[in-house]
């Protein structure tokens, strides 16, 4: 007979792309007793999510609220309410989850034309403007923060061109929200979604999603139902929405979490927080660079919340990242798609990017690097 014993997780230091870790705030949050999920309680918590999720996101957007599930729920939702079958889409591929939009676009029935970057590269509003005037779209989606990369993609300019077009823009902001400066009305970005899990350093399970009036109005005008009952904001932002209309049960713990992961930024500052965040993603370039490597994307177009270093021939990238969780509880990610072997993600993101873990990340790359 099988005996199962009482949860024993270690507490890792997690510096890989995601998830983070959560700060000892949210994880109370997350043992606070459950109410249900239309009790008046829980719904003042919803309304303070928002509030706190408009802050985040730099927008005054009505339609701003955090799905239920992962990021990649979150993605699914900015695609599947706004695209209707042969609608033409553009989106920008210069790494892992460009490929993915393209995925879930697909899926919808949309005439997808990639816009293809190298690894690391990032798009000018010149090349959007390019391939619009081409043939118009309905919607154009870049990738903000490139988890797979490291890269940056510059927003400013977009929105004008993609709207001068017709079209929608979409922004892919999992790996930036919280992190970075993330401004949806002033870059007029009209459909932006995140995770949780991340710069934000709350578990799992919730995508943040804001929707402005100008793609609420397109949703609202389509020819045919979404093709996905769950993730239909139609029917979602009235469960948001003054009305609190009873769609699903959302996960009321995860919300609880968000709340105050979310409190936690607002009591840094985002101006604060983002220093933060470059502030120790210098420190760790300067380190690595020390050791011999070098940075994947060019200074300009970084991320500070996630470094890709090149491996340097002769180096064991694999067994260095095994050892670095064994003997010093450690974890950092290898590198993903076309980066597979080449590169480590190494994420300092929300309540891990702190100068402790990366001086022990620093010095125990040193031994590890003689051995």
């Amino acid at each position: 007979m099988s005996v199962y014993t009482d949860l024993d997780t270690p507490e890792r230091i997690l510096l890989g792309p995601g998830p983070s870790m959560v700060h000892p705030r949210v994880l109370r949050a997350l043992a606070q007793p459950l109410v249900g999920h239309m009790d008046p309680k829980f719904l003042t918590i919803m309304s303070e999510v928002q509030e706190l999720l408009r802050f985040v996101f730099q927008t005054t957007n009505q339609l701003t609220i955090p799905v239920s599930g992962t990021g990649s729920a979150g993605m699914e939702a900015a695609l599947c309410n706004f695209i209707e079958p042969g609608d033409e889409v553009i989106i920008g591929v210069n790494g892992y989850f460009g490929e993915r939009l393209c995925d879930m676009a697909a899926r919808y029935g949309a005439a997808v034309r990639r816009l293809e970057k190298a690894w690391g590269g990032v798009f000018s509003p010149e090349e959007i403007e390019a391939e619009l005037g081409k043939k118009p779209a309905k919607l154009v989606g870049l990738v903000h923060a490139e988890t797979s990369t490291g890269a940056l993609q510059p927003m400013e300019g977009m929105a004008e061109i993609v709207h001068r077009y017709g079209a929608l823009l979409l922004m892919d902001c999992v790996t930036s929200l919280g992190g970075v400066p993330v401004q949806v009305d002033e870059w007029g970005v009209d459909i932006a979604y995140s995770g949780t899990q991340k710069c934000l350093s709350c578990p799992p399970g919730l995508a943040p999603l804001t929707v402005n009036d100008r793609a609420r109005q397109v949703m609202h005008q389509r020819k045919t139902s979404v093709k996905n009952w769950y993730l239909d904001l139609t029917m979602v932002e009235r469960y948001w929405g003054d009305a609190r209309t009873y769609h699903h049960t959302a996960p009321i713990s995860m919300n609880y979490a968000l709340r105050e992961a979310l409190r936690l930024v607002y009591e840094e500052g985002l101006e604060a927080r983002y220093a933060r965040h470059r502030r120790h993603a210098e420190m760790l370039w300067d380190g690595l660079e020390d050791l011999g490597f070098a940075m994947h994307v060019p200074l300009a177009h970084r991320l500070p919340t996630l470094t890709t270093p090149r491996i340097p021939a002769g180096v064991d990238e694999k067994g260095i990242r095994s050892r670095l969780l064994a003997e010093y509880n450690v974890e950092i990610a290898g590198g993903l798609g076309e980066l597979a072997g080449k590169a480590w993600r190494i994420g300092l993101m929300g309540y891990s990017s702190r100068q402790e873990n990366v001086t022990l990340l620093l010095a125990a790359l040193r031994v590890l690097m003689k051995k």
